[in-house]
């Protein structure tokens, strides 16, 4: 069973900027840059007659591009910090690309998904770090200044079965209109 999300691919600029913050955190899992991306919408372990119907279904949009502005490094578990990420801007085509994901998959069987859309490029995983070593990286790397960008397709991906993480694979391109 393939384990699938769909996700917006980086222009290497912003993949090779976001890279260079990439140390300073013990134990940090460090994401590969090729691997870096926003996640529209995590779809889990499929089988693969339902990863094909998830392919199509996709295929009969029509999808609008957002504009994708990074504003901040933050972390995911404050208390227990277990991700690193650059946050993503708010932005109405965003939010709707994810919601119509979102829908598109419910339609098709799949469990609603729990956790409110936040958009962000995961730069780092990691478990028992120290929440003062996560503060610190925070307080002393600086987003470098990128230019906002619209992306001109998402992708299907596809990664290891039940664990995740990459290499990632793009399973299907699907075009954004500007």
């Amino acid at each position: 069973m393939p384990r699938l999300f769909t996700g917006i691919a980086l222009p290497m600029m912003h993949k090779t900027a976001l890279s260079i913050l990439q140390s300073g955190v013990p134990e940090a899992r460090w994401i590969d840059t090729s691997d870096m991306h926003i996640t529209l919408r995590f779809i889990g372990d499929v089988t693969p007659t339902l990863g094909n119907e998830i392919a199509e279904a996709l295929a009969r949009e029509t999808w609008a591009a957002p504009n994708i502005v990074l504003t901040r490094l933050d972390s995911f578990g404050k208390g227990k910090p277990r991700s690193l990420h650059a946050a993503v801007a708010k932005d109405e085509a965003l939010t709707r690309l994810a919601r119509v994901h979102e829908t598109l998959m419910q339609r098709l069987g799949l469990p609603p998904e729990t956790r409110n859309f936040m958009p962000h490029i995961t730069l780092a995983r990691g478990r028992g770090w120290s929440a003062y070593d996560v503060e610190t990286w925070l307080a002393t790397t600086a987003l470098p200044a990128l230019p906002p960008f619209q992306p001109d397709h998402f992708n299907l991906y596809s990664a290891r079965e039940s664990r995740g993480g990459g290499p990632y694979v793009i399973e299907a391109r699907y075009p954004l209109a500007p």
